[in-house]
């Protein structure tokens, strides 16, 4: 294999092994918030902020810490006739079905940059070209002026009223992150094809 593959691998690997061992302690920090939303709603009065702020880390939780566990590949399979593959099949099969799981997260990942798109206040059809828009206009004027291309900021419609563009945007990276970790698979694969474990 060369070079360049094994340290896209490599270094796809251990970010990802990073965010996902960080993201393994998120669920800390979603029993912290059940159970304050468990003595406020006995003692207290209850807090509005409690559910939804779980939802958020748990979308936080299971979107970051998906690359990690395909790369640990404790994902779930139909293991009916692969557990009794040989290596080579099973690298040719796994090679062939990623390309429908890539296939797929660019879908979500295309939808994902549109709804976080709309969350800052952009209702057109080019998500890519507002963010590269955005991007160029705060490196290149500065923040006040990239602030005034974003509109409506979206808020969740609940008593509460959370900004929605942070957990779109978690998701928007962690799809982004799987689909790199796929792609590692895939060179992964195509070396076991060959050969060459990594």
């Amino acid at each position: 294999m060369p070079r360049a593959i094994l340290t896209y691998i490599r270094a796809i690997e251990a970010m990802n092994r990073f965010i996902g061992r960080f993201a393994m302690y998120l669920i800390f920090a979603l029993i912290g918030v059940l159970l304050w939303s468990s003595i406020s709603k006995v003692f207290f009065n209850p807090s509005l902020w409690t559910l939804e702020t779980a939802q958020f880390i748990m979308v936080a939780y299971y979107i970051l810490g998906g690359p990690y566990s395909m790369q640990m590949g404790s994902n779930v399979r139909m293991d009916l006739f692969y557990g009794g593959w040989t290596t080579r099949t099973k690298a040719l099969i796994d090679a062939f079905t990623v390309l429908f799981l890539m296939f797929y997260l660019g879908v979500l990942l295309y939808g994902a940059v549109s709804s976080m798109a709309y969350s800052l206040g952009y209702f057109g059809l080019e998500p890519f070209a507002f963010f590269g828009d955005l991007i160029a206009t705060l490196f290149t004027e500065g923040l006040s002026a990239a602030s005034e291309k974003i509109g409506y900021i979206e808020r969740s419609s609940t008593a509460w009223r959370p900004y929605l563009w942070p957990v779109k945007s978690i998701l928007c990276f962690g799809v982004f992150l799987m689909l790199l970790q796929c792609l590692a698979e895939l060179f992964r694969d195509i070396g076991r094809l060959r050969g060459v474990e990594i």
